[in-house]
């Protein structure tokens, strides 16, 4: 291989103050031409401009110093590897302001990146396309030529030529909308010009759209654009970002820049959704919700979808990352605080012991491998940033923000916040930035502490004993690194600082002592704490940390599980630490599963949601032994009490989380082949098919992998059908997802075949396969083996976008999985 030429960032030499853009996209001939009018200043005499650019043909480019004649550019010398430009003039650019104009055209393409084309069908059944962007990291150099890197701001003056029965959206609002002199059925869209702003976060789309509206309580016009007549699917959303928006202005105490905001769904959209300013794009599935047909996760998870992209309208649009170095900031902080906002506007969600199993785990499973990385990589050439948007820089960043939280306290944190968000506003600004405020506002070492956490990989594992003197728990700590694959034996030591607290029985939901492990062993006095009485370290399971009860200590807590005195984070965090430790093999399986036996009174979702996955991990490691069918017993007598108690019906007076429990207690005992379970999900599903009584939304995933794992061809083939009527990608999603619990082995190939073709949207392919990987032992070795031969099709299909290092880590978690045993 060729050396990988040193990535250089763009000369300083030029830079921007003004983009004027005109942009007419062809949506027949999946092209457009553009004219760039840019307010630059030349801040070191030089003849030539290095700009980004991909996939542009330069038609003309001149450049005029302000009140002087123009100088046309002699050269355009493309560096397509570097997607750079380099404009020769015959003449020295001297100091100073000055116009340059470029006139351009580029290809509308199919890849989801860019200025794309997104395929969507009318309500009448006609295939079209609709011209959208998708500029993060680095894409923007495909629309028009720019300084494309996050830290060279510029306004932006935006104008669209587009047919005139078509919707033209921007980050700002329309100002102008007039006939296009040359073609009567165009007219052209002008936007008021932007704050100063980063390229990748500029954004345009053209299309046919409906809207919901409303303002919010602080004036501002927010608008949800949906599918043509899908509106009412639009209404949960523009509610949620109705009553998010006021809530971030309070809590960071700056008021949303924009005079309005546009969240749109898009029909082909790679990631869940992108914080364009003004102009938030999503997938449907992460926008739309159908009052009828979308089940309780789906709010959700649009919820939290929304909560996530507003907060970036000001951590991250308002204030942004110098270079791709920190983006981890900007999505662990935006990943936190979605569950702040939700928590605010649903709090009947119990949503941060979900955030505890959602992120908090899943980051600290991925952390405990060997091949981890520490949340803040230094990025180089920004192609890099692909590989590392993962769950690291997501749930493992949000994890440690809301440790953070917790250890400054709220109100100096807002504090920090603010400090942050006025002394960078319209600016770019580093991780230490941040500290650095936060330090201020709050007097304690932030940097110190925060950089044991960002700055190498991994996390403690915190080891605990207790020892009774007279009225007193004296507790012993010591920290080491925790390791999916056993015991620590490295030659280093790497140290965290851990702020630590401890609650007792006398009173679970406060700490009796809170203090900061800044050193490998730490000896604790535990005043008047009576020796019947229990201690757990980590209250609400924030600490992102893993803890080994010494064996009495553990026995203590037992029965606060079982009576549940224990809160039910602080049960999740116990148990989950626990078959983590099984896993590693630090303490034997058998323990775990007694402990599991406390959890029969269990009334909570998350913490059986958790429990169920680390079930789900356990049988799955098991499936190549002759204890397979051993733990299948076992998973039915966990979970067919809980079965019972719930039904299949919702009762009055029930709410969010008793429908999300009942679709996992359901779908996990239909999985282990529970008898009842079964033979009432065929009945309840051939009633489905045969329209006499629709599956409500929330048993349909339960319902549909139960009679797939059990089923047969027939089986498939009705589900493919279902899936070929579905008006809403929800649905097509949710039978997706599912497909591959399919046990024999010429129907996986069915589903793997199906994964690729036309009935697919590309940017969901991805969860087909992966639903196979995850369905069997039978499909994971099917899925590896069609990746591998599809691989020349889903790399075209991607460019190496992130789906496809997605795809990678899905056959990798289920290795993963089984290597550790």
């Amino acid at each position: 291989m060729p050396e990988k030429r040193p990535f250089e960032r763009l000369p300083a030499d030029v830079s921007p103050l003004n983009y004027g853009l005109c942009l007419k996209p062809d949506l027949i001939d999946f092209t457009f031409e553009g004219k760039l009018e840019a307010a630059v200043q030349v801040k070191h005499a030089t003849n030539q401009i290095v700009m980004n650019c991909a996939d542009i043909d330069i038609i003309t480019a001149s450049y005029a110093p302000e009140g002087d004649e123009e100088v046309h550019a002699t050269g355009f010398n493309y560096q397509n590897e570097d997607e750079k430009v380099t404009l020769s003039f015959p003449s020295t650019l001297q100091k100073g302001t000055g116009t340059l104009k470029i006139d351009f055209v580029g290809e509308l393409n199919d890849k989801m990146k860019g200025f794309y084309r997104s395929k969507y069908t009318t309500p009448t059944g006609d295939t079209r396309y609709a011209a959208v962007t998708q500029f993060e990291a680095t894409d923007a150099r495909r629309a028009f030529p720019c300084w494309d890197e996050p830290a060279i701001k510029a306004t932006f003056d935006i104008s669209l030529v587009v047919p005139k029965d078509r919707v033209a959206l921007s980050n700002m609002n329309v100002i102008d909308r007039k006939p296009y002199p040359d073609d009567e059925n165009l007219v052209e869209v002008k936007f008021a010009r932007t704050p100063v702003m980063s390229t990748y976060l500029v954004a345009f789309v053209v299309g046919e759209y409906d809207f919901v509206e409303a303002r919010s309580l602080d004036g501002v016009l927010v608008r949800v654009y949906t599918p043509v007549g899908k509106a009412e699917q639009g209404k949960f959303a523009l509610e949620v970002a109705a009553k998010t928006l006021p809530f971030y202005k309070d809590y960071f105490n700056v008021p949303y820049p924009l005079p309005k905001i546009d969240l749109i769904a898009i029909a082909d959209f790679a990631a869940g959704a992108m914080e364009n300013w003004g102009l938030v794009t999503y997938r449907e599935t992460a926008l739309l919700i159908d009052p009828k047909n979308s089940c309780s996760s789906s709010r959700q998870w649009v919820a939290l979808v929304v909560g996530h992209e507003l907060a970036h309208q000001w951590f991250g649009n308002l204030v942004t990352m110098e270079w791709w170095t920190h983006l981890w900031l900007n999505e662990g902080f935006a990943s936190w605080i979605e569950y702040l906002c939700v928590d605010h506007c649903f709090p009947e969600y119990d949503i941060w012991t979900q955030f505890v199993s959602a992120d908090y785990t899943r980051a600290q499973e991925l952390d405990a491998l060997d091949n981890s990385h520490p949340i803040e990589v230094s990025v180089g050439h920004p192609s890099e940033v692909d590989e590392i948007f993962d769950a690291i820089s997501y749930s493992k960043g949000a994890s440690v923000i809301r440790m953070l939280h917790d250890y400054i306290g709220d109100e100096d944190f807002r504090k920090g916040m603010n400090l942050y968000l006025t002394k960078f506003q319209q600016k770019n600004a580093a991780t230490e930035d941040l500290w650095e405020s936060l330090e201020k506002a709050s007097g304690k070492p932030i940097a110190a502490v925060m950089n044991t956490w960002t700055k190498q990989m991994g996390f403690p594992l915190i080891y605990v004993e207790a020892e009774q003197q007279e009225d007193d728990k004296v507790l012993k700590l010591v920290q080491k690194k925790f390791c999916a694959s056993g015991p620590y034996t490295g030659e280093d030591f790497p140290m965290w600082m851990v702020p630590i607290s401890i609650c007792t029985s006398d009173d679970p939901t406060s700490a009796k002592m809170q203090i900061l492990m800044d050193k490998p062993e730490l000896t604790l006095v535990l005043k008047d704490v009576k020796p019947d009485q229990w201690v757990k370290l980590n209250l609400g399971t924030v600490g992102f940390y893993r803890t080994q009860y010494s064996p009495d200590m553990l026995e203590s807590l037992i029965p606060a599980i079982k009576d549940l005195s224990l809160p039910p984070v602080d049960r999740l965090g116990l148990q989950n630490d626990l078959f983590s430790l099984a896993r590693a093999g630090i303490i034997s399986t058998v323990e775990v599963l007694k402990v599991m036996e406390a959890f029969v009174n269990e009334p909570n979702y998350t913490v059986w949601s958790d429990l169920s996955c680390n079930l789900g991990i356990l049988s799955t490691l098991l499936s190549h032994t002759d204890f397979y069918e051993e733990i299948q017993v076992f998973v039915k007598d966990v979970f067919s009490p809980i079965g019972e108690r719930l039904g299949w019906d919702p009762k009055p007076g029930e709410g969010h989380l008793d429908a999300l429990l009942r679709g996992l207690v359901l779908g996990k005992l239909g999985k282990a082949g529970h008898k009842a379970t079964l033979e009432e999900a065929r009945r309840r599903f051939k009633d489905h098919v045969e329209g006499k009584h629709i599956l409500s939304a929330d048993l349909r995933s339960p319902v549909y992998v139960t009679i797939l794992k059990h089923g047969d061809s027939t089986t498939l083939d009705t589900m493919l059908k279902l899936h070929k009527q579905a008006d809403m990608q929800e649905e097509k999603n949710r039978i997706e997802r599912v497909l591959g619990a399919i046990s024999q082995p010429e129907l996986i190939q069915k589903v793997l075949t199906f994964a690729l073709s036309e009935e697919v949207r590309p940017q969901d392919t991805v969860s087909v396969i992966g639903g196979v990987a995850g369905g069997s032992k039978q499909g994971r070795k099917a899925a590896w083996k069609f990746v591998r031969d599809n691989w020349e099709e889903l790399y075209n299909r991607y460019q190496g976008g992130f789906l496809i290092s997605r795809l990678i880590k899905v056959r990798a978690a289920a290795r993963e999985a089984l290597s550790t045993y």
